[in-house]
């Protein structure tokens, strides 16, 4: 990405000790735009007020919320704005999903969770076992991939859910999806995607994938903070979520409790607008989908480069599937002989590098890849802001660190 476009992130202009900030945290959470800034700000100055009311500024809400839920449709190829809800964000509502879907389990039904996800679409289904439900894990081999031919002999007649990741926020690992959504619907079961990692690297469409739910997250794709829920249509009106006597029993709108982040929500459809600046075509969708092979590419390069610097250090290892010609997220989860990866974060803070370590909620594929009693990983994200002189400094950084 050129000069004119890292020019619209205001924070990558940020300095520290006179030197530029490299941010290599977009896992966690991309920077923002001065549109999506705008977009709150301008909210908050114009149109402040709750909404379903007759006057102006009330209206006003009600039309930036239904456009903004048509935007996210159209950002993940759903069918149109009623399969969209919105929430604080997706480990809430995803608590909520399983809370509205356990009535209609037995026990004896089994869901099946994987060892490579995150605890957010982990949790809400692990908890379900208290009525009886059989909660199964599909496993993961030492590249911290999914094992498939585990997932496919655990899916039989009672199962009723299968909950899995798009790709890995440790790992990077793409998972077959579609071999999912094939099993369970031979079983009968629903498919839950979160896709909370995969949204900002790759183009959605639920549609064609044939998922029942999908989650996702704008933080993620240069949005504010707020959790986005697919559902198929209907489906929703068949599950009996946990509301007030008052809120709406319909979809999208009966999974979403009490008032929501307004303004925040209207920041999500500028952070689409956005996305779709970056790409041409006749329609919005057209325009984001050559966004987002846009994006996918020059991230590519840019991890390619990060990932082959890195593997010439030595002591640096990389967990994960390699970057050959398949599919991955441009993540990058290390450890270095003779560090704790705090440390190794820290000493890269002094340098201005802004990386993680831990587990990042993946808990479960840590312990399983025996990295967690030595503090779990370092991540390195790349984002579509990320430039060359990013990853060199980086790599400057990291041949201090191992030195």
């Amino acid at each position: 990405m050129n000069d004119a476009f890292r020019a619209q992130f205001p924070a990558l202009g940020r300095q520290h000790n006179h030197r530029p900030l490299v941010f290599l945290d977009g896992p966690a959470g991309v920077q923002v735009p001065e549109s999506v800034i705008e977009a709150i700000s301008g909210y908050y100055r114009t149109s402040n007020a709750n909404t379903h009311g007759a006057f102006l500024t009330t209206r006003e809400t009600d039309a930036m919320m239904e456009a903004t839920r048509e935007k996210i449709a159209t950002f993940l190829g759903a069918e149109n704005s009623h399969t969209i809800s919105l929430g604080q964000n997706m480990t809430t509502l995803n608590f909520a999903l399983s809370r509205a879907i356990a009535p209609l389990l037995h026990p004896g039904d089994e869901i099946l969770i994987t060892q490579l996800d995150h605890e957010s679409n982990r949790a809400p289904w692990l908890a379900l076992r208290e009525r009886g439900v059989v909660v199964r894990e599909i496993g993961i081999k030492p590249d911290a991939t999914l094992d498939y031919e585990d997932m496919a002999a655990k899916i039989n007649e009672r199962t009723r859910l299968v909950a899995m990741g798009y790709a890995s926020n440790l790992s990077g690992a793409v998972n077959d999806v579609a071999l999912a959504r094939q099993l369970t619907h031979r079983a009968g079961a629903w498919l839950l995607v979160d896709a909370v990692h995969y949204a900002p690297h790759f183009p959605i469409d639920v549609a064609a994938l044939g998922c029942d739910f999908l989650l996702c997250s704008a933080y993620k794709f240069y949005g504010p903070h707020v959790g986005i829920l697919y559902t198929r249509p209907g489906l929703l009106d068949r599950l009996q979520p946990y509301r007030l006597r008052t809120a709406y029993q319909h979809a999208p709108y009966s999974i979403e409790t009490g008032t929501l982040n307004h303004a925040a929500i209207a920041g999500v459809g500028a952070a689409v607008d956005f996305i779709a600046s970056i790409g041409e075509g006749p329609t919005l969708r057209a325009c984001l989908l050559d966004a987002m092979q846009t994006i996918g590419l020059h991230e590519r390069e840019m991890v390619l480069k990060l990932s082959k610097g890195l593997s010439q250090m030595a002591g640096v290892a990389i967990v994960g599937p390699g970057l050959d010609e398949t599919l991955r997220a441009p993540t990058l989860a290390l450890t270095v002989a003779g560090k704790r990866p705090e440390e190794v974060c820290q000493l890269l803070a002094e340098q201005n590098v802004c990386a993680w370590d831990g587990h990042f909620y993946a808990i479960r594929a840590t312990e399983v890849l025996g990295l967690l009693e030595n503090g779990g990983v370092t991540r390195m994200g790349i984002s579509a802001y990320t430039n060359v002189e990013d990853v060199d400094a980086a790599l400057v950084a990291m041949q201090q660190v191992v030195a």
